[in-house]
């Protein structure tokens, strides 16, 4: 990639490698964790509860993280990120040899195989991001940081549906088993190109002992305590509760029950996509005036509408598929929307100081209680039988909750205070888009300290 040079942009150059780390880390985890792996467990013939507990992964692990940061004093940033990021890809090997091994009825060893495969994936994912984020802020001056983390958007978010299309062709040209091949090949090369990404970046100074004792002590507040951030992150926490499961067991049931080509799916999560940027276009300009409650409530009410979308089509099933293109958009227009609200919402109630702990507080709970939503939802959903499929009336009473969920989400929000106005980004990125890298504000919590007249190591020059 040569798309940024010393010539056309100067302030950029230097941190191009972090740049061409998003575009391929994307690549990566829009197979790896995304709806392409939903529908290879289904092609194997795991049921709702296998399926769900994989896609879960990556959430219900997220905590690791808090843990991973004691290693930083010892290790560095560098070093702890390369660690994760780079032990991840090994284990995309077991999928791809299952693709490329699974007969035209896959035996049954595989499906406990890509489950554990995908726990050790996320639990090497969640000690990775535990240092990345600070390492890159670090990094970074900060009169290019704007621009190097919109640009860090737009080269994920290319990335992203570029994957998406690759594996939509994939789906339509070739047999199953060779589509799921080429796309664990294409997600493996994509981290290890990011890895090469990773490690041509400089690191920074690495911190003290973190303050594990201050999380211990000032947890309890921020989760119980009055004030403004408590009512709100349960909200937040019921959000996720309600919508995570929405994903894998939409492209499940399209699948298992309705027998739609993962083509037509992946073409369906496109749309989805494209939902997600014009929720947030439309936003970017008009929260400043009206605050971010307006659109938290929008949010919630386009997640009602998607839960009545698909009880409507489960009960007049001709013009379910027909309603499929809409009820995607309108699933990503609400993340988009929710997303950019959430992160100015939070903004505005916590004081800038005091943001590390809270931040990741509430990334931590929304992502790893929203992670056991999937697990639950998918011992409910089973079907009987030995061949997958999906109990109707649970998955009936599946939209029926998600529907009041996001009703009572929309009565909840109107108790919240805001005063509108502009405020300055909580943390620069799309960080809620990525959940494994939310907790890495603890970093924040202690400073790096250098003996003085103590030059820094070699890595970290």
């Amino acid at each position: 990639m040569a798309f940024f040079t010393p010539q056309r942009d100067p302030g950029l150059y230097p941190y191009r490698q972090g740049l061409y780390f998003a575009f391929f880390n994307a690549m990566n985890w829009q197979i790896a964790t995304a709806t392409p792996t939903v529908l290879f467990m289904a092609y194997l013939g795991a049921d709702s509860f296998e399926t769900g507990l994989v896609y879960a992964w990556p959430l219900l692990l997220t905590p690791i993280q808090v843990f991973a940061t004691v290693l930083l004093p010892r290790l560095g940033f560098k070093r702890l990120t390369l660690a994760g990021w780079g032990a991840r890809s090994w284990f995309l090997v077991v999928p791809l040899g299952i693709a490329l091994l699974a007969p035209a009825k896959p035996l049954p060893w595989m499906i406990p195989a890509m489950v554990a495969a995908m726990f050790f994936y996320s639990v090497s994912r969640s000690v990775g991001a535990a240092a990345i984020t600070t390492w890159l802020q670090g990094l970074v001056p900060a009169e290019v940081r704007g621009r190097y983390w919109s640009t860090d958007q737009i080269m994920g978010g290319a990335a992203s549906i570029g994957t998406l299309l690759l594996c939509a062709a994939t789906f339509t040209w070739l047999p199953a088993s060779t589509a799921f091949s080429l796309q664990y090949v294409f997600s493996i090369a994509g981290a290890w190109l990011a890895f090469r990404c990773l490690r041509a970046l400089p690191d920074i100074e690495r911190p003290t002992v973190m303050s594990l004792t201050t999380i211990r002590t000032e947890t309890p507040r921020h989760l119980f305590g009055p004030g403004l951030f408590r009512p709100y992150l349960w909200l937040a926490v019921l959000f996720y509760v309600v919508t995570i499961p929405l994903v894998p067991f939409g492209a499940y049931y399209l699948k298992v029950a309705e027998g739609i080509s993962p083509a037509v799916i992946m073409g369906c999560t496109i749309v989805q996509y494209t939902g997600v940027i014009t929720g947030n276009w439309f936003m970017r300009s008009r929260i400043d005036r009206t605050g971010a409650k307006p659109f938290l409530r929008a949010s919630f009410v386009l997640y009602a509408l998607v839960a009545a979308g698909w009880l409507a089509g489960l009960q007049w099933r001709p013009v379910l598929l027909g309603l499929m293109p809409v009820l995607y958009f309108l699933l990503g227009a609400g993340a988009g929307i929710f997303t950019a609200a959430n992160v100015s919402y939070l903004a505005k109630i916590l004081p800038l100081a005091e943001r590390a702990l809270p931040v990741s507080l509430h990334g931590a709970m929304c992502f790893c209680l929203g992670g056991l939503a999937p697990i639950a939802w998918g011992l409910l959903l089973k079907g009987e039988g030995a061949l997958p499929s999906v109990n109707l009336g649970a998955f009936q009473g599946f939209f029926v909750f998600t529907l009041a969920g996001a009703l009572g989400l929309v009565l909840l929000v109107n108790r919240l205070k805001e005063d509108p106005g502009h405020v300055d980004p909580l943390l620069e990125g799309d960080w809620l888009f990525r959940p494994f890298r939310v907790v890495a504000s603890l970093v924040k919590l202690s400073d790096p300290v250098r003996t003085p007249g103590q030059p820094p190591e070699p890595g970290q020059r």
